[in-house]
């Protein structure tokens, strides 16, 4: 058995084959891997990795596990999904995803040939476990699945409570203990909802919140809509992102480094690249130097035509061609951010009410305001060095299609929320 202090969990106790996976390459490469990518520029302590949150899914799934009283290879298949759920995760964690996904078609989560392969591979047979199995977990698919990726996983409980650890934001905190004491599993049917209890890849029992915890769930969504606009989507954290995002693009184009090589590197290997690359080296300057790129345009949801929401990526490289050449700039000189659509997962969360299982957006009016927190939180972004802020500004807004006077002109700084703003 393995002890670990952790920041969040005190002793977290690893054993097993959990124990077994602990020193292997795959794993040791995320203490390489911020979990916040560029949010240190914000809240310079926000350093931790997904190396810790890793543990500490595996610590909260062991719990559940016990609560449960989930044992042998079942138990053995979901501790070792927990501990390796983040190993396909490229560096700067989510940020590059959307690059490499569309040049090799896979997200952090199809990590099928990482666990079969190497070390890993080696660890999960030598404990009569198939790879193949594990990696269905880790995305989502099997039986139990749902503890370590589904509505009311694990993964967010750890890392909402670790963010917020980190960054000193007092707005993820929640009941962990009591989230996975109240954890039950129940076999799928109609029930209050009469859908079937899930989507076609959710196999075997379903993860729900015991009767009496409508509040445990809201809480988890609570935590996560008020980390949403102060760390997670904080202006100068996209920003950043945005830049490394454009200087990975280019490393692609102007290297011969791969997008399934890029993919295995973690942050520290891609800063290296960037910066040894001369079509990326002016925007590796600006990260390491914490010159960035300001805001040209901030716009809020309702104030951008469904031809810009609506933009695949051809489309809005080709926008930033155009707001370019009106503002008489470098086509580098301009990056558009288009955020995907408000998305809120943890809303059809399953919860048991008067003995029936029901989705907490039909049992919460929560979920409706923090619907409607969530679509004004939203923002465009078109960022730019900061002599020309102002004529990319103009030129992005005549480009677009925006109201001038729809446009927020100022970013507040991170402040306390209250709900009186979701009213």
């Amino acid at each position: 058995m393995i002890t670990v202090k952790d920041t969040v969990h005190d002793h977290i106790e690893i054993d097993g084959v959990a124990a077994a996976l602990v020193d292997t390459p795959a794993l040791q490469r995320l203490r390489h891997v911020k979990q916040l990518g560029t949010v240190q520029l914000v809240y310079p302590s926000a350093n931790h990795t997904r190396f810790e949150h890793s543990l500490g899914v595996y610590h909260l799934a062991s719990r559940a596990l016990d609560h449960l009283g989930i044992e042998g290879k079942r138990a053995d298949r979901i501790e070792a999904a927990a501990m390796l759920h983040d190993v396909g995760h490229g560096p700067f964690s989510h940020n590059l995803e959307s690059l490499t996904h569309r040049r090799t078609g896979k997200y952090h989560d199809d990590v099928d040939e990482l666990l079969a392969t190497g070390a890993v591979g080696e660890v999960l047979r030598d404990h009569d476990l198939d790879p193949d199995r594990i990696a269905e977990i880790v995305a989502g698919e099997g039986p139990y699945a749902g503890l370590v990726s589904g509505e009311l996983d694990v993964d967010r409980m750890d890392y909402l409570v670790r963010d917020a650890y980190h960054t000193g934001v007092p707005y993820g905190t929640i009941d962990t203990e009591r989230f996975v004491r109240e954890l039950t599993f129940v076999e799928r049917g109609a029930g209050a909802d009469g859908d079937g209890g899930g989507g076609p890849d959710r196999d075997g029992p379903e993860l729900v919140l015991d009767e009496g915890n409508v509040q445990t769930a809201e809480s988890l969504l609570l935590a996560r809509a008020l980390m949403n606009p102060v760390v997670y989507t904080h202006h100068v954290a996209r920003i950043s992102k945005a830049m490394l995002r454009r200087a990975a693009s280019e490393l692609l184009d102007a290297t011969a480094t791969t997008a399934a090589e890029l993919r295995r590197m973690d942050d520290h290997d891609f800063l290296a690249a960037v910066r040894d690359c001369r079509a990326t080296a002016e925007l590796s300057r600006r990260y390491d130097e914490r010159d960035l790129y300001k805001l040209a345009v901030w716009a809020e949801y309702d104030d951008v035509p469904d031809r810009v929401h609506d933009a695949d990526r051809a489309a809005e490289t080709a926008l930033e061609r155009e707001i370019a050449a009106e503002a008489g700039v470098a086509r580098d000189h301009v990056i558009l951010d288009v955020p995907p659509e408000p998305t809120m997962r943890e809303s059809t969360a399953r919860v048991t009410v008067n003995g029936e299982i029901r989705r907490l957006e039909r049992q919460s009016p929560l979920v409706s305001a923090l619907r409607t927190a969530q679509r004004n939180q939203w923002r465009l972004g078109v960022y730019a060095p900061e002599p020309a802020t102002d004529r990319v500004g103009r030129a992005a807004a005549d480009v677009l299609g925006l109201d001038p006077d729809g446009l927020v002109t100022e970013v507040r700084g991170a402040m306390p929320t209250t709900l009186d703003e979701f009213e």
